[in-house]
């Protein structure tokens, strides 16, 4: 069923005769046609896969809009994922944000769900990971974190926790190396209000907070947690804890390390700001807007790279217009230094070759 459903989205729109001796078929296939009225899917074109169902590239018909199309098979895990797909549909339905993926619209048959989004690049992962050294620079990694922490101050002032935040789940807008960034898969996604409290296990396990490994319950908190480890991973290419213990026990304890290599060409600032993050007791870890209010986060070059970002999109979101005096009149300029491209040496290098460190 599900190879004949993507043929016919695969195929070119004409006239169809459908076979009115199955109520199946024609429900399965009709809801078929209707995709495929749309948006050409590209089988071969595999963007991502998961537990529940394959992202395939695809592209709208009439506009040639590139898009992504969610293909979940509900027969497999029928009653959970149909919750899953349903809840993560109708929280990016009500939040429209630059920071946070676009859901197109969707498409149901009897044995599978069709969500079609807005395609975008690649994912901080394969980011941080082909990267000449296995990670990235501070630079880089403080445009990127600055664009999730925005994005999460707006899904929590409407009381969405993501509950599922890694590399993975964040999405870059284009290869360029100072993207957009944007929050996807909002599966494991809850309402949560300040002061409220859930229980349910959600997340991925290395990226799990303390009080959800521990059933304890949890608030909006853990998606800040999952912000420590995200920086910790970007800026050392590893995790914060050693593979071959107990990852839960070591999470618990906040038993983390920083090996001398690389953490000893990496700030202290830096270090310090993940330290706030990862905190087990929830009411000492730092929130969103503590967060970036951190000295690491108040850095000249990266305003100047947000503000030239910023001007390149055509709006402005991620700085505010109280502080440019601010940073003008602290550094004695009024012009920034544009936007390089990371050299071989692991330095930053504008466009006239000047070579910055961090």
């Amino acid at each position: 069923s599900w190879e004949s459903a993507l043929d016919q989205a695969l195929r070119p729109v004409q006239g169809t005769v459908w076979n009115e001796a199955s109520d199946f078929v024609c429900v399965f296939m009709c809801v078929s046609q209707d995709i495929s009225e749309l948006y050409q899917i590209f089988s071969d074109e595999v963007l991502g896969s998961g537990q529940f169902g394959v992202v395939y590239g695809g592209t709208h018909r009439h506009t040639g809009r590139p898009v992504a199309v969610k293909v979940i098979d509900k027969t497999r895990f029928p009653t959970k994922q149909e919750e899953q797909t349903k809840n993560e549909v109708s929280i990016l339905q009500r939040l429209s944000h630059p920071g946070v993926i676009h859901i197109e619209r969707t498409f149901k048959t009897m044995e599978h769900t069709f969500v079609v989004m807005e395609k975008l690049h690649s994912d901080m992962l394969e980011m941080i990971l082909s990267h000449e050294n296995g990670r990235l620079t501070e630079r880089t990694t403080r445009f990127l974190v600055t664009q999730v922490l925005e994005a999460l101050r707006y899904l929590h002032m409407r009381d969405v926790a993501h509950c599922d935040l890694k590399p993975e789940n964040v999405l870059l807008a284009s290869p360029e190396p100072f993207p957009q960034v944007k929050l996807c898969d909002f599966g494991f996604a809850r309402i949560i209000g300040q002061k409220s409290f859930r229980r349910t296990v959600v997340g991925t396990p290395a990226y799990l907070a303390p009080e959800v490994i521990c059933s304890k319950g949890y608030n909006r908190s853990l998606d800040v947690w999952a912000v420590g480890v995200i920086l910790y991973v970007s800026l050392s290419g590893t995790f914060p804890f050693n593979e071959d213990e107990d990852i839960n026990q070591q999470i618990t304890n906040a038993s983390f390390m920083y090996p001398h290599q690389p953490w000893s060409l990496i700030s202290l600032e830096a270090v310090n700001l993940i330290n706030n993050l990862l905190q087990v007791v929830v009411r000492r870890r730092f929130s969103v807007g503590k967060a970036m209010g951190h000295p690491w986060f108040q850095n000249f070059q990266m305003w100047c790279d947000l503000r030239e970002f910023e001007q390149r999109m055509g709006y402005r979101y991620l700085t505010h217009e109280a502080d440019d005096e601010r940073w003008r009149s602290h550094h004695g300029t009024s012009a920034c230094v544009s936007i390089g491209v990371p050299s071989r040496d692991g330095h930053e290098q504008n466009s006239e070759g000047v070579n910055m460190t961090l």
